[in-house]
This record gives C-alpha cells, structure tokens and sequence, in this order.
C-alpha cells in the first residue's frame, strides 16, 4: 500500500471515530435534556377516582406536591421520583466521557495526518529547490 493510500485510508477511519464521538455527545444531550425535562416541567397524574391533577415541577418545589405529596394523600411523589432523574444523569456521564475521548482522537488524528503531509510537502519542496540551486551553480 502507498502512503498516499495509507494516509487516506487513516483520515476516513480518523473521520468515523470522530463522528462515533460526535454521535454519542449528541446522545449525552439528549440525556441531560431528558433529565431536565423530568425536573424542569410540571406535569399531570390520573387519580384513583379518575381526575387528573397537576403536580409541581419536581426541582421548583419548596414543601409542594411532589416532596410531601405522599403524606398530604397525594401521589405526585410516586409519579417523577428523583431516582430516574439521577439515573438519566449518571448514564450520561459515561457516554459523554466516551463521546468526548472519540471525538478528540478523531480529531487529533486528522489533523496530524494533514499536519504530516505538510510537512512532506514541504520537505519535497526544499529538495526540489536544492536541486534546482545545485544545477544553477554547476
């Protein structure tokens, strides 16, 4: 194999590790955003007796239905419990970590190879110039 076709051949795999990167940062997004929607928003619950009621954002509340619900004989508290957020946030961290290791090798990696045949360019250069001043001379 030539190593024009070897450095080709490592940028495209150099390419697709930073993309598998991108990819999972972007599902570590999705993640947090997930996770922020469980906390962040209000929501609905159907009661025993069929009505629906409103409960508070889980993260905004002070003493309000979805902490003390369960003693107030409301069942908000069951319904976006802390535990489910916490686990969508900590599945995320893993998956960003990789995300990131991937997308920077990738990256690094590309940008070497093009470094690399700068520098061989260069290279090629300087010798043709030599020649053409060795010649000039003699």
């Amino acid at each position: 194999m030539r190593s024009r076709d070897y450095d080709l051949e490592f940028r495209e795999q150099a390419a697709r590790i930073r993309n598998w990167g991108l990819g999972l940062l972007v599902l570590a997004g999705l993640l947090w955003g997930w996770c922020a929607v469980l906390l962040m928003t209000e929501y609905t619950i159907e009661t025993r007796t069929g009505f629906e009621k409103e409960c508070a954002a889980r993260l905004f509340t002070d003493r309000g239905t979805a902490n003390e619900g369960v003693y107030a004989g409301d069942y908000c508290a069951d319904e976006r419990d802390w535990p489910e957020a916490l686990a969508v946030l900590g599945l995320s961290i893993p998956v960003a970590l990789v995300g990131t290791a991937l997308f920077t090798t990738g990256s690094v990696s590309r940008r070497m190879s093009g470094h690399a045949q700068a520098m061989r360019e260069l290279d090629r250069l300087a010798e043709r110039h030599a020649k053409e001043s060795e010649q000039s001379q003699g």
